[in-house]
């Protein structure tokens, strides 16, 4: 193969490369492009740690639920859902307590 050719393959395979990159992250420049794949990664890894931190809280929920069963009160303790919902709107907003919801429906019934 010729230098020019191995050239012209070399160049093809970047772009070809570049193009991936491009389509799977809607970015127009290489550069975009790799600060978009790093902050994805990131990302990925903090949503590996969300769910391993909503697991280890339906686990302490399980916990309380049980206690408190065991003890002659009931399953859940609507006045501390509502402080949770207050906590989670207070510090992110009407999402918050979309997200906090979520949360609460994961945490109960599990005992």
């Amino acid at each position: 193969m010729t230098a020019t050719a191995t050239a012209t393959s070399a160049a093809a395979t970047a772009t070809s490369a570049t193009a991936t990159a491009a389509e799977k992250t809607g970015a127009r420049t290489t550069e975009a492009a790799g600060v978009i794949t790093g902050a994805r990664e990131r990302i990925d890894a903090l949503d590996d740690r969300i769910i391993g931190l909503i697991q280890e809280r339906m686990a302490v929920s399980a916990v309380i639920q049980e206690a408190r069963i065991t003890s002659g009160g009931r399953r859940v303790n609507l006045s501390r859902e509502m402080e949770v919902l207050g906590h989670y709107s207070d510090a992110l907003g009407k999402p918050g307590t979309s997200l906090a919801m979520t949360l609460l429906e994961l945490c109960r019934g599990r005992v």
